[in-house]
This record gives structure tokens, C-alpha cells and sequence, in this order.
């Protein structure tokens, strides 16, 4: 047997459950329009841009307890009724955030929101650990990234078409696709995969996710190389418009991140997906931290656009990796909870990252990017500390 099959034949070999969640994760994504139009939508509607930055924030608070309360249903509850549960549930408070008037009522539904529709996902990542081999998960963590990278690429336009017609119409629209992804999963995902006899209660699960040491590391190397990756959708922007380019520039730069990973992820999984898991994610860690520090030294779009791949290649090396190193980590009673704990620290990361770096590169933009790239260095160290040369899956 060919021990590199080719990516063809890799993804011939996942079977049909999991090609379900890859159309249904672009559906939900290709119909997330509300939130990169919320401030527009609070502003539009005489809210001022801190009363909308309160709103957009109280979405990352509710996602932020979404991963934990979507893993610990996924383990209970069962996978294929957290993710239909989360999306009708997702649809019923988008809803209502369409009809709320008052700024408390619309921070409240805003938080309730992202709860309600992001706590799917350590549900649908367990779900996809339950039907895939460990060998091959490098490859489904790599289309499922590929679903939810080009859904971001075309859902805004589809956003932009809509809200011509007025913004009940970005309410309308995110929440028919999430009722469509949620009666996918209801009709097409299978009942059960995983044996939840014998499932841990939290008392359990917490002794042996804090006795870990190599989830540690991997929620410590997360929680570095978030706090970079979501400066690209905040700080990175001011910083490119202070170079004197327009907003377009940057919408440019990082549609470019999104087509090369919708692309070239993929076929770079045959490669990487050959050597030893620890040492692979730390190798894009180094990338990625080169790719944003050296951005202080660019100042023409064509250094840009060379730093956006720099960070773009790194960061293609190494998440498909990360994702099916932690799902291969954990027990298969507690698969949930551990990629629901890995979503908390990217949740974090996303809440603390860009009010960080926008207070660093205001005070001082040599020592900001430096920052940067001392926190890749930084995760790289973490991942690797006591690695071993095993190859993939298990270091």
C-alpha cells in the first residue's frame, strides 16, 4: 500500500458523512453576513461606532463560552444534534436581533447570538475525529478549512448584494442558511457515530485535561500564535492605511490569504503530513512570526503582498497539522471538550489581540512587530519542548 497516497486519492477516501459537514460548514459560512455588517448595520441606524464596538464584542463574548458549552454537548448530547441544535437555535436569535431597538436588547441578542451559532463547532471537528483514521486527518482538517476559508471569500459579496435591499436581509439570509445547514445535518449526518457510554463528566474530564501536558502546550502555542493571526483582521488594516494605501489594499491583501488557502492548503498536506506532527506546526510558527514582522519593513505593496504569503505558507504548514494533532490527542469520550477548550484560547486570543496590537503600534511600531514576531518564535518553542521524531499524528 502506497504510504503517500496522492491527494486524489486522499480525499476519495473520506468518506460521506464528512464531505456532509465540509458543504455544510461553507453553507453556514457563506451565509455568515450579519457580522462583518453589524457596525455598519448599529452605525446606520444612529449608534455610535463604541456602541457598535461594544455589540461586535459582545458576539466574541458569546463565542467565547460557545466552545466550551459545545464541547461538553458534543460529548453528552451527541455531535449531529449539537450542530442541528446550534443552528436552529443560531437562526431563532438572528432573528431577533433583526427586530431589537434598544442598544442593551441588541448587545444582549448579539452575545446570545454568537453562542447560539458557535457552538457547533467542537461538535462538527468531533464529529469529523469520530469518522475519519488518524492518518487521514491532516487531509479532512485541510478541507474543512478549505469550506470555511471559501465561504468567507464569497459570502460578503452576497452580503453587499443583499444589503442594498436593506439589512433585514443579512438577518434573513444567515439565518436560511444556518436552517439549511441544521436540516442537512438533521437528514444526512449520522445519528451516532461515537459510543457515549461511558462519557466523562466534567469532574473527569478535568482531571485529565489539566494533567495533559501535551494539550498544554498545545493551548499555550494557541493562544501565541492567535493573538498574531487576529491582528491581520484589526491592526494590520490601520496599519496598512497609515502606509497611505486605501482600504482596498488591504481587502486585496487578505482576500489573497483567502485564495492561496483555498487553493494550495490542500495539495501542501501530502507534503506535510510526511514528517513529524510537533515539528511541522512549529516550522509554520516560525513562518508565520517572519511573514508579520517583517510587514515592518514593507512598504510598498509588493513587500506586502510578499509578507501576506510568507504568513499565508506558514500558516497553510501548520493548521490542518494542529487540528488533527489535537483530535488525535484526545480520548474519544472527551474528544469534545478538548477541541472545545483549543476553540477557548483562539477565542481569547480574538477578544485580547486586536485592542492589544492597536495600543502597541500606536505607542510604538518597531517593538509591535517584534512582538509579533517573538510570540510565533515563542509557540514554535512551546510545540516543540520534549518533542519526539515520531512521525504525524502523534508528535
Amino acid at each position: 500500500m502506497n504510504a503517500h497516497p496522492s491527494l486524489l486519492t486522499s480525499l476519495r477516501a473520506l468518506p460521506r458523512p464528512a464531505w456532509i459537514i465540509f458543504i455544510g460548514t461553507f453553507l453556514n459560512k457563506f451565509g455568515t453576513f450579519v457580522v462583518p455588517f453589524l457596525t455598519l448595520y448599529l452605525t446606520s441606524r444612529g449608534y455610535s461606532v463604541a456602541d457598535a464596538g461594544i455589540a461586535v464584542g459582545a458576539y466574541g463574548a458569546g463565542s467565547l463560552f460557545a466552545s466550551l458549552l459545545g464541547g461538553y454537548l458534543a460529548d453528552r448530547l451527541g455531535r449531529r444534534q449539537t450542530i442541528v441544535l446550534s443552528m436552529f437555535l443560531g437562526a431563532a436569535t438572528m432573528m431577533a436581533l433583526s427586530q431589537a431597538r434598544t442598544l442593551w436588547v441588541i448587545i444582549g441578542l448579539t452575545a446570545l447570538t454568537g453562542l447560539a451559532s458557535e457552538f457547533y463547532r467542537p461538535a462538527s471537528n468531533a464529529l469529523l475525529t469520530d469518522l475519519v483514521p488518524a492518518g487521514q486527518r491532516v487531509t479532512a482538517f485541510a478541507t474543512l478549512r478549505m469550506a470555511f476559508n471559501a465561504g468567507f471569500a464569497f459570502g460578503p459579496a452576497t452580503a453587499g448584494l443583499l444589503a442594498a435591499y436593506g439589512y433585514f436581509w443579512l438577518f434573513a439570509g444567515d439565518a436560511t442558511t444556518s436552517v439549511l445547514y441544521g436540516v442537512v445535518a438533521l437528514l444526512a449526518l449520522p445519528r451516532e457515530v461515537e459510543v457515549r457510554q461511558n462519557n466523562a463528566g466534567w469532574g473527569e474530564a478535568w482531571r485529565v485535561l489539566r494533567h495533559d501536558r501535551k494539550l498544554h502546550q498545545m493551548l499555550a502555542a494557541n493562544l501565541c500564535i492567535g493573538l498574531i493571526f487576529f491582528q491581520m483582521a484589526s491592526t494590520f488594516g490601520l496599519y496598512v492605511t497609515h502606509l497611505g494605501f486605501s482600504p482596498a489594499t488591504y481587502g486585496v491583501l487578505i482576500s489573497l490569504n483567502g485564495a492561496l488557502i483555498v487553493f494550495c492548503e490542500l495539495p501542501l498536506t501530502t507534503i506535510t503530513r510526511r514528517f513529524p506532527a510537533r515539528r511541522v506546526m512549529a516550522l509554520g510558527y516560525l513562518i508565520i512570526a517572519a511573514g508579520s514582522a517583517l510587514n515592518f519593513f514593507a512598504h510598498t505593496i509588493p513587500a506586502l503582498v510578499a509578507c501576506m504569503i510568507l504568513f499565508t505558507l506558514g500558516e497553510m504548514v501548520t493548521m490542518p497539522m494542529a487540528s488533527a494533532y489535537i483530535a488525535n490527542l484526545a480520548p474519544a469520550n472527551l474528544r469534545g471538550r478538548y477541541l472545545g477548550v483549543s476553540g477557548l484560547t483562539w477565542s481569547i486570543a480574538l477578544i485580547a489581540g486586536p485592542g492589544l496590537g492597536m495600543e502597541l503600534l500606536t505607542w510604538n511600531p518597531a517593538f509591535y512587530f517584534i512582538s509579533c514576531g517573538a510570540l510565533g518564535v515563542a509557540a514554535a518553542g512551546i510545540i516543540t519542548a520534549g518533542a519526539k521524531t515520531r512521525p504525524l499524528a502523534s508528535d
